[in-house]
């Protein structure tokens, strides 16, 4: 557990709130944003290549552990 206001012991939950401000900015409300708008930027977030996998895309990623569990 991170201390509270100590947003650098969250660093993965900071960077992925800092890609969804790309796409929802904050203190928008969320009863606003549709199920399509969100289901578009899970798309979006899942298919972009990350460094830490290797440049490979999430889904790619997590398809393949999948097919080898």
């Amino acid at each position: 557990f991170a201390n509270p206001y100590s947003s650098w012991e969250r660093g993965l939950n900071e960077n992925f709130n800092g890609l969804l401000r790309q796409y929802i900015r904050k203190g928008t409300d969320l009863r606003t944003v549709s199920d399509k708008q969100i289901a578009d930027i899970e798309r979006a977030l899942n298919t972009r290549p990350r460094k830490c996998l290797g440049y490979k895309q999430p889904i790619v990623v997590f398809n393949e552990l999948r097919n080898a569990a």
